[in-house]
């Protein structure tokens, strides 16, 4: 029992410093994203991602530009009330079924 603690509390120390770091290897990439290692890998080959490889075989990232990527394409809150005033200009703007010339 005492050494499940230990392990928990070693993680959480670990978890503590990764968030100190500027630069990440590949797999604290990994960890700190939450991303799975061959997606990761995709995301590098496909350039989905920024990323360095100063020497030309590991792979390092910037750890403020992967906070920007994992914070692209942000997803507004729901407002009620600005959903019903879009749909009511959309339907009387878009009547059916008036005269016909």
């Amino acid at each position: 029992m005492e050494l499940q603690n230990l392990e928990a509390r070693l993680k959480n120390i670990e978890s503590l410093l990764l968030t100190q770091k500027t630069v990440l290897n590949f797999d604290e990439a990994a960890a700190y994203t939450g991303l799975s290692k061959s997606y990761l890998y995709k995301l590098t080959s496909a350039a989905g991602i920024p990323h360095f490889k100063p020497q030309g075989k590991h792979i390092y990232f910037n750890k403020l530009e992967v906070d920007q990527w994992l914070q692209r394409n942000p997803c507004k809150p729901l407002d009620k009330a600005l959903i019903e005033e879009q749909a009511d200009t959309y339907i009387s703007l878009n009547k059916m079924g008036g005269a016909r010339c």
